[in-house]
C-alpha cells in the first residue's frame, strides 16, 4: 500500500473546464499547472485528472483514440510530464483516468480490427462471427466494417468493448477470459499504465473497472484480472495508487485489490440516502435541512463494506464528481458545509470535485460532447470577477461551456475574503485532517449514537468525538462523552453527561 494515501487528499478535475491558460476557451494542462499552489492551499495534496488523452470527444475523452498522447487542445505530453514534476515539488500527487473498458471507434487498434483480413488486432474487440448475428444482451453495432460481425460495445455506439473475454461463454463467437488474446489486451492496458508512470504519473482512477469481464456474475475473473495488475503495480511501481469506480469496495478492494474504491451515488445505495435521496419531490436525504432523512439507510448498507474492506484498502467519499448533479442542486450554503465537512472527516481517501469548495451551481444546459444531464456539472471553473469568471479571456462564444450567468455566482475570489465561506471552513476542516493521523485515511471509525429517523449522528475517530445535525432542528441526546470542541459549525456543547446541538451544527470534540 502507497503511504501517501495514508493522507491525502484529492481534487478533482474536468480539464476543460478547470482554467484555460492560452484563451482559446477551453481548459488545459498548463492551467492545471498554473493552479497547483491553489488546489494545495485548500488541502488537498493530490489530483485526479478526467481523461485528457487524444479523442475525437464524443464523451468527453472517455473515447480514447490515442492512450499515450495528450489531446492537442490541452497541450502537449510535455506539458503533462512538466505538471507532474511541479505537483511533485509541491509534495502532491496526481492520478490520470484510465480507460481500460473501451476506446474510441476512430483508435488505430479498432481500424485494424475492422478489417476483413486477420491481424495482430482482430481479437482486440469483441465480434460475432456473422454481420447477422446479433449478440442478445448486449449493445452491439454492425454495418460499419469490411469485417463481417457486429462488435460489442460498452457505452455510446462510438464506444466498442476491448476484449477482455468471457468467464461463461454462451455463443461460439465469445472466448474464455484466460485465452491469448485476452490477456494480449489486459497486457496492452498494462504497457499504457507503465508508458505514463515512467512518464511521472503517481496512479490511475479506473473507469468502470468492473465491467471488463463479459458474463461474469460476481466479478470473480474481473477481480483476477486486477489483481494480476495490482501485482505488477507492488513488483514495478509499489508507490503507485489505483482508485475505482466500482462502488462496492468488498469486490473492489478485497477481491479486485484496488488501493481505493469510490463510494458512488447509485440509487438505493447509502451514499444517496445522505445526500440524494428524495421521494415525491419531498427530500428525504440525511443532511437535508428539512430533517427526514434517516442515518441507519446509510450504515446499514456502509459498515458491512467498511468493516469486509478496512484492513486491504480504503472506501472514497466524494462531494461530487463529472457525473453527479451537484450537491447545490438541493442544498443551500450551508447545508454544503456541514455535508462536505462530514465527507471529509470520515475515515478512507475523500475526493472534492473542482467547484464544490465554493459551491458552484448545477446549470441545465444542452448536452456537450455526451454529457446529456450530467453537463451541468461540467461549467468553467469561477475564479473571480475577470471575464468569464476567470476562467478564459476567450470570447464567450468560444467557451467549452458557458459560465454560471446568474447574480451571485460564487467565485474563489469572493470567497477568499470571508472567513465563514464554504471554501474557508473546507480549509479549516482539511487543515485539521493533516494535523492529526487519527483523522486521516485510517479504519478507526466506531458509531457512537445513531438512531432510526433521528437526529443527531455522532462517531468516534481514535480520541475525536465528531457530531452532526444537519436537520433545522435542536436536538439534544444523553451522552456520556468528554471531549472540548476543536473545530464547530454552528453550536453544540457537550457537558453534563448531555450533547446538545443547535439546528444545522457540526462538531469536532477532542
Amino acid at each position: 500500500m502507497p503511504n501517501w494515501l495514508n493522507d491525502a487528499v484529492f481534487y478533482e478535475i474536468y480539464p476543460q473546464s478547470f482554467y484555460d491558460s492560452n484563451g482559446d476557451g477551453i481548459g488545459d494542462i498548463n492551467g492545471i499547472t498554473g493552479k497547483l499552489d491553489y488546489i494545495r492551499s485548500l488541502g488537498c495534496n493530490a489530483v485526479w485528472i478526467n481523461p485528457c488523452f487524444d479523442s475525437p470527444f464524443r464523451d468527453a475523452g472517455y473515447d480514447v483514440r490515442d492512450y499515450k498522447k495528450v489531446a492537442p487542445r490541452y497541450g502537449t505530453n510535455d506539458d503533462l510530464k512538466r505538471c507532474f514534476r511541479e505537483a511533485h515539488r509541491r509534495g502532491m500527487h496526481v492520478l490520470l483516468d484510465l480507460v481500460p473498458g473501451h476506446t474510441s471507434d476512430q483508435h488505430p487498434w479498432f481500424r485494424e480490427s475492422q478489417k476483413a483480413v486477420r491481424n495482430a488486432y482482430s481479437d482486440r474487440y469483441i465480434w460475432t462471427d456473422t454481420v447477422w448475428d446479433r449478440p442478445n444482451g448486449f449493445p452491439s453495432m454492425s454495418g460499419a466494417s469490411e469485417r463481417d460481425g457486429c462488435y460489442l460495445l460498452n457505452f455510446f455506439s462510438s464506444q466498442p468493448a476491448l476484449n477482455y473475454g468471457f468467464n461463461r461463454t454462451t455463443a461460439s463467437w465469445q472466448m474464455r477470459y484466460t485465452e491469448p488474446a485476452c490477456v494480449a489486451t489486459r497486457e496492452a492496458v498494462k504497457d499504457v499504465m507503465r508508458f505514463w508512470l515512467d512518464a511521472g504519473c503517481d496512479g490511475f482512477r479506473v473507469d468502470m473497472a468492473s465491467s471488463l469481464v463479459k458474463n461474469d456474475e460476481g466479478h470473480s475473473a474481473t477481480a483476477a484480472l486486477w489483481r494480476n495488475v495490482r501485482g505488477m503495480l507492488d513488483r514495478e511501481y509499489p508507490e503507485a495508487a489505483m482508485v475505482s469506480e466500482w462502488s462496492m469496495p468488498f469486490e473492489a478492494i478485497c477481491k479486485a485489490r484496488f488501493h481505493m474504491d469510490f463510494y458512488l451515488n447509485n440509487v438505493g445505495n447509502g451514499y444517496h440516502s445522505l445526500f440524494r435521496k428524495k421521494v415525491g419531490g419531498k427530500d428525504l436525504s440525511f443532511f437535508s435541512r428539512e430533517g427526514d432523512g434517516d442515518i441507519m439507510e446509510f450504515l446499514d448498507d456502509y459498515l458491512p463494506q467498511y468493516r469486509a474492506s478496512r484492513s486491504s484498502g480504503y472506501i472514497s467519499l466524494i462531494t461530487g464528481n463529472h457525473d453527479t448533479h451537484r450537491m447545490t442542486e438541493n442544498y443551500g450554503e450551508l447545508e454544503c458545509k456541514i455535508a462536505d465537512a462530514f465527507i471529509l472527516m470520515m475515515p478512507g481517501v475523500p475526493f472534492l470535485y473542482y467547484g464544490d469548495e465554493i459551491g458552484m451551481r448545477y446549470l441545465r444546459l444542452p448536452s456537450v460532447e455526451g454529457g446529456y444531464d450530467r453537463t451541468g456539472s461540467r461549467t468553467p471553473m469561477q475564479w473571480g470577477h475577470g471575464k468569464n469568471l476567470g476562467f478564459s479571456t476567450a470570447e464567450k462564444a468560444k467557451l467549452y461551456l458557458p459560465i454560471d450567468p446568474r447574480d451571485g455566482a460564487p467565485t474563489v475570489e469572493d470567497q477568499e475574503k470571508k472567513a465563514g465561506s464554504l471554501l474557508n471552513t473546507i480549509r479549516k476542516v482539511l487543515a485539521l485532517r493533516h494535523r492529526y493521523p487519527e483523522l486521516q485515511a485510517k479504519p478507526n471509525f466506531e458509531v457512537v449514537y445513531a438512531e432510526k429517523k433521528k437526529y443527531p449522528f455522532v462517531f468516534r475517530r481514535g480520541d475525536f468525538l465528531i457530531a452532526v445535525n444537519p436537520s433545522a432542528n435542536a436536538v439534544e441526546i444523553p451522552l456520556q462523552e468528554k471531549g472540548k470542541p476543536i473545530f464547530q459549525i454552528g453550536e453544540s456543547v457537550l457537558a453534563g453527561g448531555r450533547l446538545a446541538m443547535h439546528g444545522q451544527s457540526f462538531a469536532v470534540f477532542r
